[in-house]
């Protein structure tokens, strides 16, 4: 049986440690492509030589060129500019969309069945983007978010309590962001909500450092981003969809009407299984966990505005 195939569009620190986890995982072959010439290829070609030692049989091919990436069962979107000193958002906004535009452009021909997992900032408006330029249905369009910024909160949680990762689930909605709205109540420690667990400041210190999980690891690094947790959580997104776990994850979906929101990208628990969202979970919000959701929408649409998406 011929392995899926995954093409990850940009070859820079996201989008080369996504190919690299997928390939370690053995979930798919994988297209590597990026606009600067020998990037891709020799990113492919050192990762390919480390079959051999991890014990993987998956092939890699980097490209300058979009045709390689026809016939990909999930094409990943990573490419785009970083926010440089002096650039204000809406700058990076417009030169994304830009980007992410003549992409999807690119694959959604050569790819018409593939699924589409955006991941370039600011990610919801490029998920929009991404879905009315492909003009897929809104099942094969999903965005990266959620799972970052739930993964962030599930590890502040687990060290504040000294408990293992595992017994920690988190829930995050909204807009990946400042807007983005952590759920304490229905975040667990094996089954128990955090609220049993720590003080209302703990929690709103947890919550607090979340939104600004990026932030702070931007000013880690000087120059450069996060990229290790994005692409583990893009990695679970492709594993769900590629062996149809139809897992219950926090991604950021078109949305008609759930919670309220119409016609806009939002994060909200999805179910991803082969055929990309399966269904949009509905929760039910206390009037603060709505409002909080529903300003967050309203980020998001300001951003779609603009961009007249």
């Amino acid at each position: 049986m011929a392995r899926p195939k995954v093409t990850v569009v940009g070859a820079g620190n996201v989008g080369a440690t996504t190919a690299q986890y997928i390939v370690e995982r053995e979930l798919a072959d994988v297209v590597l492509t990026d606009v600067v010439d020998g990037l891709p290829q020799g990113k492919a070609l050192d990762l390919l030589e480390a079959g051999p030692v991890h014990g993987y049989d998956c092939r890699l091919v980097g490209a300058t060129d979009y045709k390689d990436t026809a016939g990909s069962d999930i094409v990943v979107i990573t490419a785009g500019l970083a926010r440089k000193p002096g650039m204000s958002r809406d700058d990076l906004l417009f030169k994304n969309a830009e980007i992410v535009g003549a992409v999807v452009q690119e694959v959604a021909g050569l790819s018409p069945e593939s699924i589409l997992i955006a991941v370039t900032n600011p990610l919801d408006a490029m998920a929009q983007l991404a879905w009315r330029k492909s003009g897929f249905p809104r099942h094969r369009v999903v965005g990266m978010a959620g799972i970052l910024d739930s993964a962030r909160f599930r590890t502040f949680i687990a060290r504040e309590l000294d408990v293992s990762v595992e017994n920690v689930t988190a829930f995050v909605l909204g807009g990946h962001g400042d807007t983005m709205v952590p759920l304490p109540r229905y975040s667990t420690v094996a089954g128990i909500p955090i609220t049993e667990l720590l003080s209302k400041e703990r929690i709103e210190a947890l919550v607090k450092r979340t939104a600004n999980g990026g932030a702070e690891i931007v000013n880690l690094l000087k120059t450069g981003s996060a990229y290790y947790a994005p692409a583990a959580s893009v990695t679970e997104m492709v594993e769900a969809i590629l062996r149809d776990k139809k897992k219950i994850l926090p991604c950021a979906a078109y949305l008609e009407g759930e919670y309220g929101i119409k016609g806009l990208f939002v994060g909200v628990p999805v179910k991803l299984g082969r055929r990309g969202i399966e269904q949009v979970i509905q929760i039910t919000l206390t009037p603060d966990e709505a409002a909080a959701l529903k300003r967050s929408a309203e980020a998001v649409r300001e951003l779609t505005d603009k961009l007249k998406v």
